[in-house]
């Protein structure tokens, strides 16, 4: 498959002269070395079923931005744009390959569950592009951090105890 300049797939054919498209494309991370996310494409069956996915939570969060302002209102919106993120990253992230947390290899499900935070902000970027979702449209729905202050990593160092599948 040929590759685009911004890193997009892009239509080729074939050997047999058919024209193929690829369903997902790769992404490298560019906060860890080594570490390629296999990302579903958009077509019109995955939007719907992402429509349907998020339908239940998008409300929640207009009834959530409805309620009175305060600590209540503000973690309910962490919560559920959190729930959000999570819908997307389940949706759209098919692989991660070259890490290891714990001594396993890495599932879109445990990156999300136990991998990195900046990993799956990356990983969640990368589905939220593939999605179609507009630079300032991923910057508005872009979920309130769950970290406390102290416990984020020193800048350009990934945190927690993951490390690479190379080693």
């Amino acid at each position: 498959m040929a590759w685009g300049g911004g890193g997009e797939a892009v239509r080729s054919v074939s050997q047999s002269g058919s024209v193929r498209w690829e369903s997902a494309v790769e992404v490298e991370s560019e906060r860890w070395p080594g570490v390629r996310f296999s990302v579903e494409r958009m077509t019109f069956g995955r939007r719907l079923e992402l429509i349907r996915a998020l339908q239940e939570h998008l409300g929640r969060l207009d009834f959530v931005a409805a309620a009175p302002e305060g600590p209540g209102r503000e973690a309910e919106a962490a919560l559920v744009a959190g729930e959000i993120d999570k819908i997307y990253l389940r949706w759209g992230l098919r692989e991660v390959r070259g890490l290891e947390v714990d001594g396993e290899a890495v599932t879109p499900e445990t990156l999300v569950e136990r991998g990195p935070e900046d990993l799956v902000q990356e990983a969640l970027a990368a589905v939220r592009r593939e999605a179609g979702l507009a630079e300032t449209e991923r910057k508005n729905s872009a979920s309130p951090s769950t970290f406390c202050g102290e416990a984020r990593p020193a800048e350009g160092r990934p945190g927690g105890s993951a490390t690479t599948a190379a080693g």
